[in-house]
C-alpha cells in the first residue's frame, strides 16, 4: 500500500523561497514620500509597466511605514502629511 504524500508545492499564499525573493526586483527596495505624493499607492508613477501590479493604495498616514502587499517596496513618510480640511 503506497502513502499519499503531497508534493513538495506551494500554495498561493505562501511565501516565496529565499532564492525567488533575491530575483523579485522590489524586495529591498525603500521609497521616501512626502505629502505631495499622497494618497500613496503603489506602483509610483514612472515605473516601468512590466514590473507593475494592480495599483493599491497605501494608507501611510498614520505611522509613517507602509510595504507593498505585491512587490515589497517599502514606503517611508518624511515629514507630515497635510490634514485633509
Amino acid at each position: 500500500m503506497s502513502e499519499n504524500k503531497k508534493p513538495n508545492v506551494p500554495d498561493k499564499f505562501s511565501r516565496a523561497p529565499a532564492s525567488l525573493e533575491a530575483d523579485t526586483p522590489n524586495v529591498n527596495q525603500r521609497v521616501e514620500v512626502s505629502a505631495d505624493d499622497l494618497p500613496l499607492h503603489c506602483p509610483m508613477p514612472g515605473k516601468r509597466l512590466w514590473d507593475s501590479h494592480p495599483k493599491v493604495y497605501l494608507p501611510i498616514e498614520d505611522g509613517g511605514k507602509q510595504t507593498c502587499p505585491y512587490c515589497g517596496t517599502r514606503y517611508i513618510l518624511i515629514g507630515e502629511a497635510n490634514s485633509p480640511h
